[in-house]
């Protein structure tokens, strides 16, 4: 739709309003119909707001709303819906399209409803429509809450509202180009307020008691009407021009006149008495052009002092994103009569509706009934009167209701809130500083109320004083308030003006706090001290009984006691199995995954010397877990029972908090961490130690940047500056930390400013630095150098008293240097695995090196090598991700939905999440989307292992049953650190090297079981056939698995059968783009064919081995016919195809070939996968001889498991 052709339904609703005929103005029948017709047209815009700015276009608001308004204000049906429609019509733009848009058209539609705002608030600049408005709000008013209905109750706030809107209509300079003293639009609508009686009804819904619902309305039309004046002059309007007044005009027409003196002089030294067209040209020695020459300079010699390389360049264009915050507050002198009413207005409002009318606000915002960000109207009125009332007759007792320590904590609380959002929401970074600006403003005015308290010739006044000040510098966080500040200062983000407040607050701050110290002998502060607290990490741990460990030898000296007792129980037939009971049945976590915890507590038995509680338990734990015979068979002799508790005994059993435990006392044990990570303490407070916390590089830089201005900047702010500066250099005798060329060239530019005699304290300080500079210079050389660099505390003193002064201190903390043999070690692992995907190249170096070092020494060393361009290019990835986009959110509520009944949700989560993210973010986004009601949902599940190990007994066996049992029932931590998960994952994956591969060849043998014989076997032809085929070609790339047969189909589908290929490495399809199951392209042909080899089943391999005993029978179901020479045919292939491409594998000190040295070369890759226990096992039902080397075996099973990890 054109907005400048309006719309055919618009243009006959609004010509069904009514004319005007010179001042009167007739409504046709159907007025009310349209003004609600057009409500509805309203609600119903689009984004770009065509409505709106259609009827901005054809002015309905000036030529037929006003008028209806104002003439037919006794319709009152007419009269509730036009103000309805004129609410929504002035609305702020900001509110319409919610924040100012940056794409060029939707930018260009906010500024044409802005601009039709401004035309709305030019129109309503006349006394009779606020004189309607004022006598309607009148006549509501007289009616008692009784009698007044809810339509009255939403006419009272429709007016406010309306009032609200043109106030807050903001100026259009450009367009009115008014001076000061001149009367603006706003000055008029303010005119018209007053005129019209309006300011009367404010002030007496700001006092009544029974008006306190609309405290928040009244407090921001009032911010509204004086958002252009500074109370400091409005307070002295009407008093005649002050004699500080006077003398700073004064002063700034002298500075104009010696710049003006100057500038004439100078242009009068350039004219020469003859003129000349050639002037000459003159060769300027030592320095130097742009090649190696020296400079000519082809004008003449009173230009040269004036010359820069930088003459005719063109200047860097500065990023959007980087350029300075612009100035938005911009005060102005009103007209004389308008200033006058105001300041009325402002003595009227102290008087009597500041104390009750803060009250209300402040009660508002404290339970919550205010809107968002109202609390910037309440921070702007504290400022605001308080000035005043500081700059007029100075009364305490009128702003006694934000006079107390409680305001300025909650200034504080406010402040440093917008000060983390405004680190943290970026977009809105510049709204938050403005909010945190408002905040800092208001904390100034309430320490410079405090400061005038002090000079109070009555002695309540001053004892308030002492008592606020008492509080304020007791506690810390008022302290480290400012320095907070000056650390995250952002000229991108906060203006200039924020700058400057900031450091005149700081002044005020320092000079209350020094003398407040002068006149207490010694002042106790508080003090915090945060307590860091190292996590334990879950790990395999010595047997301890409490925190006491027990070496070997003093297990095996602790057995022969208990040895004997236990002789004596164990054939007691009275020992009652019910006497004790090895689970936890109150426990949340199943009674069968409680094994692991019940073999901790036999142990803990025997090593407090309760040798009948320990058979006991034993006993019953058989009795409740009896599969797999980990606590013993049912026959059990006493002599294997007593050997059993021996091995317990002596087993090293890894210790782990249970979950049940854990999230029992999850509640008790965060209030304990946060008690015990704030240490609270007093000390003794010392100034200048406090002072020196200001002695850093980003402080005094912030200082430098605001003094740059030092022209504009006002007489006390340049002061502020240079007292700090005086503070650092002289009381603390830290010249050294000014000695910066960028502060030396403001100084050069000061010193030579023609109007230098109007900044004396300026030119004084920097003579002073300048001479240190000198004094040091003769006897250090190196001074010019460190012109270049902003320093810090101990570059100083080293500058001072000698380089290599402070290394005696902190010789023991400096890094040791590299030596060439580290470095020539360096280069060369960080040229072997900078290229290896799937691993940190840094966190690969550090394994190899020698003497060990940080991760950080590392990665600037590289950089300084020159291997490395810098060190963000070691950043590991996804730390960084912190905001969760809507693609993301549903990309993890699918795999959950896809993953919630495997075993591990939230490793299969991470596993196949495409932003990485720690595991803390993606549980607390999973309880934030509703997804699980607890942690304990997403815990590792317990895996039963269907074959167990042949010697339940042993000591190996114990350890790994309750390895696993402890692993599967790991506890999440809530909160961790990218970089010490990668950790602790690490050191996970080193504990479950033994385990995975066993966990593999466990999962084959039960799929053999299910009867998926076949598909196992076509898996391992794909795997060969993928293998073969990338010899051949060089290259590798993914290959998917497609199943052809209806039994591959199901196989591809079963949980237990994709769980297999997730061990072994098979990629799952990609959500939404893939089908099939893929062949990653970064495993080798020969680590594909160990893997095909790891899926040969012990059975067939035995058929096919001539003259072997058969297989023992019941390890596995009868087959079909076809299928025993299906599998016989892929496994002769399988064996010939390996021979071919690697050779044939057989032990030292058999001489054999041929076909039974194939045939048995199965066996022997397949146990690198078994465990000690399986692999005695297999020698001794296959008779074979036992002649490979140990050290051999484990290198081997070493590379698998690193494939294993690395999948």
């Amino acid at each position: 739709v054109d907005l400048y052709m309006m719309n055919c339904e618009l243009l006959a609703t609004c010509s069904a309003l009514g004319y005007l005929e010179g001042d009167t103005y007739h409504k046709e029948p159907d007025c009310l119909e349209s003004v609600k017709d057009l409500i509805r047209y309203l609600r119903h815009e689009d984004d770009t707001r065509d409505v709106r700015q259609q009827l901005g276009a054809a002015q309905i608001l000036q030529s037929d709303l006003l008028p209806i308004l104002t003439q037919h204000r006794q319709d009152k049906p007419l009269f509730d819906a036009v103000i309805r429609l004129m609410v929504n019509l002035t609305q702020p733009a900001l509110l319409c399209f919610g924040s100012v848009p940056k794409e060029p058209s939707f930018r260009h539609h906010f500024l044409q409803v802005l601009a039709y705002l401004q035309a709305y608030k030019e129109a309503f600049a006349s006394e009779k429509a606020f004189g309607v408005l004022s006598e309607t709000l009148y006549e509501l008013l007289q009616l008692g809450w009784e009698e007044r209905q809810e339509e009255d109750n939403l006419l009272i706030e429709r007016i406010l509202l309306l009032v609200r809107n043109i106030l807050h209509v903001p100026a259009d300079l450009d367009q009115e180009k008014r001076i000061d003293d001149d009367a603006s639009v706003h000055d008029q609508l303010l005119w018209a307020i007053h005129l019209s009686g309006l300011d009367d009804l404010l002030l007496f819904l700001a006092s009544s008691p029974a008006e306190q619902q609309w405290s928040l309305h009244v407090l921001e039309i009032v911010s509204l009407m004086f958002r252009d004046q500074n109370p400091e002059q409005l307070a002295g309007v009407g008093q005649g021009r002050l004699a500080k007044e006077r003398s700073t005009d004064v002063a700034e027409l002298e500075v104009l006149r010696q710049r003006e003196m100057a500038e004439k002089k100078t242009r009068a030294l350039q004219r020469s008495n003859r003129h000349s067209r050639f002037g000459g040209s003159y060769i300027v020695q030592g320095l130097k052009s742009i090649g190696e020459r020296d400079l000519i300079f082809h004008k003449g010699l009173h230009n040269l002092q004036n010359y820069s390389s930088d003459l005719g360049k063109q200047p860097r264009r500065v990023p959007k994103r980087r350029q300075a915050a612009q100035e938005l507050s911009i005060q102005r002198r009103s007209a004389l009569n308008v200033r006058l009413f105001l300041r009325d207005f402002c003595s009227e409002f102290l008087e009597n509706c500041y104390n009750r009318l803060m009250g209300s606000v402040k009660d508002h915002l404290l339970r919550e009934k205010a809107q968002q960000h109202d609390e910037t109207y309440y921070m702007w009125a504290l400022a605001f009167f308080m000035a005043f009332n500081r700059a007029a007759s100075f009364r305490p007792g009128l702003v006694s209701e934000t006079l107390s320590v409680r305001t300025f904590h909650f200034i504080e609380q406010n402040l440093t809130n917008y000060y983390e959002m405004m680190l943290t929401d970026r977009k809105e970074a510049a709204s938050w500083a403005r909010r945190m600006h408002l905040a800092l403003k208001a904390y100034q005015e309430l320490l410079a109320t405090v400061n005038e308290m002090d000079m109070s010739p009555d002695e309540a006044v001053r004892e308030s004083s002492r008592i606020i000040k008492n509080n304020i510098f007791y506690v810390m966080e008022y302290r480290e308030l400012f320095l907070a500040l000056f650390r995250k200062f952002d000229e991108r983000c906060q203006p200039r003006s924020f700058l400057r407040d900031l450091v005149e607050t700081t002044h005020l701050f320092l000079k209350m706090l020094e003398r407040f110290c002068r006149s207490r002998g010694n002042l106790v502060v508080q003090n915090k001290r945060k307590k860091r607290k190292k996590k334990k990490k879950v790990q395999d741990q010595p047997v301890a009984s409490g925190n006491v460990s027990y070496s070997t030898g003093e297990l095996e000296a602790m057995w022969p006691s208990l040895a004997e007792q236990l002789q004596c129980y164990a054939q007691d037939p009275e020992l009652s199995l019910d006497s004790m009971v090895p689970f936890d049945a109150a426990s949340e976590v199943p009674v069968e995954e409680q094994r692991a915890e019940a073999m901790v507590r036999i142990q803990d038995c025997l090593l407090a010397g309760q040798a009948p509680q320990a058979l006991t338990l034993l006993r019953s734990a058989r009795e409740v877990w009896p599969e797999g015979d980990v606590f013993g068979s049912q026959n059990i002799s006493a002599e294997e029972e007593i050997q059993l508790l021996k091995q317990i005994l002596c087993a090293p059993l890894p210790r782990h908090q249970g979950p049940e435990e854990q999230g029992a006392e999850e509640e008790e044990e965060e209030e304990e961490e946060e008690l015990q990570a704030v240490q609270v303490s007093e000390k003794e407070f010392n100034f200048l130690d406090y002072l020196k916390r200001f002695a850093s590089s980003t402080v005094v830089r912030a200082y430098v940047l605001l003094l740059r201005s030092y022209r504009q900047n006002s007489a006390h702010t340049n002061h502020c500056i240079v007292k700090m500066l005086h503070r650092l250099a002289h009381d603390l005798k830290m010249e050294a930390l000014l000695f910066q060329l960028s502060l030396f060239c403001l100084f050069n530019r000061l010193l030579s400013d023609p109007a230098a005699g109007a900044y004396k304290e300026l030119v004084t300080f920097a003579k002073y630095i300048l001479g240190k500079f000198f004094a040091l210079a003769a006897v250090n050389q190196k001074a010019f150098v460190e012109l270049l660099f902003w320093k810090n505390t101990a570059v100083v003193r080293e500058m001072a008293e000698g380089y290599g002064s402070l290394d005696g201190g902190s010789s023991s903390r400096r890094p040791l240097a590299w030596s060439p043999e580290e470095e020539a070690q360096l280069q060369e692992l960080y040229l072997a695995h900078k290229d290896v995907e799937g691993q940190d190249v840094v966190d690969t170096i550090l394994v190899h090196l020698k003497t060990p070092r940080t991760r950080k020494q590392v990665i600037h060393h590289l950089v300084r090598l020159g291997l490395a361009d810098s060190v963000k290019g070691f950043q590991r990835k996804g730390t960084h991700i912190v905001l969760w986009t809507e693609d993301q959110e549903l990309e993890l509520q699918r795999l959950f939905e896809e993953f919630q009944d495997s075993d591990d949700v939230l490793g299969h989560i991470m596993k196949n999440i495409t932003a990485k993210r720690s595991r803390a973010r993606i549980v607390d986004k999973l309880l934030a989307l509703g997804l699980v009601a607890e942690r304990r949902e997403l815990y590792k599940k317990r895996r039963k292992k269907l074959a167990p190990s042949s010697s339940p007994n042993g000591e190996e066996s114990l350890k790994d049953f309750c390895q696993e049992d402890l692993e599967e029932e790991e506890i999440l931590p809530e909160e961790e650190s990218e970089e010490d998960e990668e950790k602790e994952e690490d050191s996970e994956a080193e504990q479950a090297q033994g385990s995975s591969v066993l966990s593999t060849e466990n999962l084959g043998q039960s799929l053999y079981q299910e009867g998926f014989s076949a598909p196992l076997l076509w898996l391992q032809n794909c795997l060969i056939r993928v293998a073969d085929d990338r010899e051949e070609d060089g290259c590798s790339q993914a290959v998917p698995l497609v199943p052809l047969t209806e039994e591959n189909e199901e196989a591809m589908e079963n949980e237990q059968f994709q769980r297999l290929l997730r061990k072994l490495g098979v990629r799952p399809p990609s959500s939404g783009q893939e089908t099939f199951w893929r062949i990653p392209a970064k495993l080798s042909p020969s680590q594909l064919r160990r893997i095909a080899a790891s899926l040969s089943q012990p059975e067939e391999e035995q058929k096919l081995r001539p003259g072997l005993e058969p297989k023992v029978p019941g390890e596995q179901n009868p087959e079909e016919e076809h299928q025993k020479e299906q599998r016989a045919q892929a496994l002769r292939a399988l064996q010939l195809a390996r021979k071919k491409k690697a050779g044939p594998v057989s032990p030292s000190g058999e001489g054999t070939t041929g076909e039974k040295e194939q045939l048995q070369m199965v066996p022997r890759k397949r146990q690198l996968l078994d465990s000690d226990e399986e692999q005695e096992e297999d020698e001794g039902r296959n008779k074979a001889p036992e002649s490979r080397a140990p050290g051999i075996e484990k290198k081997k099973r070493f590379q698998i498991e690193d494939e294993d990890e690395n999948d």
